[in-house]
């Protein structure tokens, strides 16, 4: 049978043989795609343990919306308009759009005209400035909380945000939009360091890094969030606002119930983290094996499909790729930094099963980042090999954005 996972702004497909079992993991029984207009302005009218935006515009006199940068799939351009229309009724006309771009690179006018639609040019907007930052106090963990100083001189604070599986974070969306969203480099290197925690891992609230994300943001003051969840072909199905906390859980618990699969251990995965942004170089496509990675027999094979046209994505993680595998292994226990952990965990993963990475990136590259270079067809024949016509096969064409869990007792 014929495949097909996300690439970039395309597909790729592969033909398994018939004699392999082969699973697909999709997300189960999710509603029909509504009008998603509808569903914002629902979610806005019903808000959760909140008043309605509009009411608590009222007593400000200038508010900030914090949106996601270009690495994020977030729908901002639909979320924007029922926002800005709510903080009018509520009298507020002083408005700015912050992106979010905690440690990444600055967007270019384009990325920024794409992400907020037809308010480009109509609404003031700026980029998160990681160096610009006001200290608020320390966490119970020991992180300190550093905040972009427009969103600290804001009367009214709006997130918005995708709620996704995160590997260390449990879930995207919520309090992630301050912390790292518009933190200083200070604030997300301790905060990202409690991905240490055994608990901190995706699926779970009671993280290390979560709970310590949402300690951040309660000394900073959220006054609303709205987050939405969205299919695989990024239409909003599912939409929350209000408490930044309650209404985030909300948007877990769909997530949960539709993407959250339990599977028997596979012989090979292939997975794409779901096309474009989530591929758009190793650091952010690596989550897709995170999410991936538990439902892997010992010494399998892993197919990671992502186009990476921007390449390693992150200059630590770049620099890091100069060690080798065991030595970048060992630098990471002896004390964590933003970046090489990436380089770790690959490195790590890449001793226990065979890593194959399908991408635009030149073979050198992607040796040098501890994958195997092939074509899918390639990746494939040679997992094959390895493991016999009858392997058990686990499809994931949307990594990014499911769950895989092992069943017990198998």
């Amino acid at each position: 049978m014929l495949y097909n996972l996300p690439y970039g702004n395309t597909e790729i497909s592969v033909d398994i043989p018939p004699e392999c079992r082969v699973k697909v993991i999709k997300p189960v029984n999710v509603p029909a795609a509504e009008d998603e207009i509808s569903l914002i302005e629902k979610a806005l009218e019903n808000p959760v343990n909140s008043r309605r935006l509009s009411e608590i515009a009222d007593h400000g006199k200038k508010a900030v919306i914090i949106v996601s940068d270009t690495t994020r799939p977030t729908p901002t351009s639909k979320l924007l308009p029922s926002l800005i229309s709510e903080l009018h009724e509520g009298g507020i006309e002083d408005i700015m759009v912050i992106f979010g771009l905690g440690i990444h690179r600055k967007q270019t006018e384009e990325e920024k005209k794409k992400i907020l639609g037809e308010l480009y040019g109509k609404i003031r907007s700026l980029e998160h400035d990681p160096n610009n930052c006001v200290y608020l106090g320390t966490t119970e963990r020991g992180t300190p909380v550093e905040i972009f100083r427009p969103v600290l001189e804001a009367d009214i604070v709006v997130c918005t945000g995708t709620i996704e599986f995160h590997y260390y974070a449990g879930y995207s969306g919520g309090a992630k939009s301050i912390l790292p969203a518009v933190s200083s480099n200070r604030s997300i290197n301790a905060n990202h360091a409690l991905m240490l925690d055994p608990g901190s891992c995706a699926g779970r609230l009671d993280g290390a890094v979560r709970q310590d994300i949402e300690e951040a943001a309660g000394m900073l003051g959220i006054d609303f969030i709205l987050n939405v969840v969205m299919n695989e072909r990024k239409e909003i199905v599912f939409a929350a606002a209000g408490d930044h906390i309650e209404a985030h859980r909300k948007g877990a618990q769909f997530l949960d119930i539709h993407s959250k699969i339990r599977v028997e251990p596979a012989d090979i995965i292939i997975v794409s983290p779901g096309g474009w942004p989530k591929d758009i170089d190793i650091f952010q496509a690596h989550k897709a094996l995170e999410h991936a990675k538990n439902a892997m027999k010992e010494g399998g094979s892993i197919i990671l499909v992502a186009e990476c046209r921007e390449g390693y994505g992150n200059r630590v993680y770049e620099e890091w790729l100069k060690y080798g595998r065991d030595e970048v292994i060992e630098r990471f226990k002896s004390g964590f930094v933003m970046g090489g952990h990436k380089a770790a965990l690959i490195a790590a993963l890449s001793k226990k099963v065979d890593l194959y990475l399908v991408s635009s990136l030149a073979d050198e590259a992607v040796r040098k980042a501890n994958f195997i270079p092939a074509t899918l067809k390639g990746a494939l024949d040679m997992a094959l090999l390895k493991h016999g016509m009858e392997a058990k096969i686990i499809v994931v064409p949307y990594g990014g954005s499911m769950l895989v869990t092992v069943i017990e007792n198998q």
